[in-house]
């Protein structure tokens, strides 16, 4: 994963999966060998988003895929254009690629990107990382591991809603 600011305004990020084996691989099913350390898999994704985390454009790639119909799966990533990768992301995703027309290595970058989205402008947007919901409770609390309402994190920067 790696994300960008472009010089347009927009946000970017490029996800890839590349899969190789330290031995030749048999494709039965695609009848043919894959060599030793040639990808099985090589594919990923451009995705465009602004600074309101929508998507506003993405684009799949395929340098190798195990089958010749491979690379026309990632026109289902169209399906996403619009979307806000906010809470509920991930089941958006999957409601809106649930069908056999989608590739399953494409839709699992997915959730990462969202991630590295959201890392790409923690910089930009330090004031982000300060909201709080309508009680006043900091959003970040029990988004991870770290921030998790009974953690140290919480404990020291807002005592105030630590559980216990």
């Amino acid at each position: 994963m790696r994300g960008y600011r472009r010089s347009d305004g927009l946000y970017e990020i490029e996800a890839r999966l590349r899969d190789t084996k330290p031995f030749a691989q048999e494709l039965g099913r695609a009848g043919r060998v894959v060599e030793a350390g040639e990808p099985i898999h090589d594919l990923g994704m451009r995705l465009v988003f602004d600074a309101d985390y929508t998507v506003r454009a993405v684009q799949a790639f395929a340098d190798a895929a195990p089958y010749n119909e491979c690379p026309q799966a990632g026109a289902a990533l169209q399906a996403l254009v619009g979307l806000r990768m906010v809470a509920g992301w991930n089941k958006a995703v999957r409601e809106r690629l649930a069908n056999a027309a989608n590739c399953t290595h494409l839709k699992e970058l997915l959730g990462p990107i969202a991630t590295t989205a959201f890392q790409s402008l923690v910089s930009e947007f330090p004031e982000r990382t300060e909201e709080v919901d309508a009680r006043g409770r900091p959003r970040q609390i029990d988004t991870c591991y770290a921030y998790r309402a009974e953690g140290e994190v919480v404990l020291r920067n807002w005592p105030r809603f630590h559980r216990s």
